[in-house]
């Protein structure tokens, strides 16, 4: 059973996000919760230590993207520089239907991603250790980070991955207008979508970014 506190904080957020999930998934975000909760204790899988933080800050504001990704209707998304899945693993448990790969360069990380993935069963989620740039999956539709500080990093190391009609969704607490005005050539911003993140202070940014 878990803690009822996180229970309903994580319903109330939700449903501030306008997401109304089935209880099994819903079970399944709390499951990863306790896992994230007991591992990051003995691996540091992140610097949010507050379990309430970490719903606020990692499955919240991970999923606040979840609607917009719905819209595109991508078959396949890969996360690049997943850290503890966020946010490519939780959007594999929201939406099993969606063939999501996860690369990160840390081990202990990917290995927390695939004890999740074997306990909750997310037969959609592919977990690769190892560096986006030197990573062979692919074509997907969309590329996802929440990760890069750089979105030009992220831009250069990922454009392998995107397929030719893909989209890069680059996750940004902040964007300035020096680096959209900065983009690699041959790269144009299409929409910059600002999140409202319940229980998170400030606007979130999701930059949708295309091949020009």
């Amino acid at each position: 059973m878990y803690d009822l506190e996180y229970q309903n904080l994580l319903n109330k957020q939700l449903k501030l996000l306008g997401l109304e999930l089935d209880q099994q998934i819903i079970d399944q975000l709390l499951a990863y919760h306790a896992l994230l909760i007991k591992w990051n204790k003995a691996f540091n899988l992140t610097a949010v230590r507050d379990p309430i933080e970490m719903i606020n800050r990692h499955i919240i504001d991970s999923l606040s993207v979840l609607s917009l990704i719905d819209k595109a209707g991508y078959k396949n998304i890969v996360d690049v520089g997943s850290g503890a899945g966020l946010p490519g693993l939780l959007l594999a448990i929201c939406r099993p239907q969606l063939a999501v790969t996860s690369i990160d360069s840390n081990g202990k990380k990917t290995r927390f991603q695939n004890q999740v993935k074997i306990e909750l069963g997310l037969k959609n989620l592919e977990v690769i250790r190892g560096r986006a740039e030197d990573c062979k999956s692919g074509p997907f539709a969309a590329v996802i980070s929440r990760a890069f500080a750089s979105v030009n990093d992220m831009l250069t190391w990922t454009d392998h991955l995107c397929g030719s009609d893909g989209v890069f969704l680059a996750m940004k607490a902040s964007i300035s207008t020096q680096e959209i005005s900065q983009l690699p050539v041959g790269y144009a911003l299409i929409a910059n979508h600002v999140l409202a993140v319940p229980g998170c202070e400030g606007a979130r940014h999701l930059m949708e970014i295309r091949r020009a």
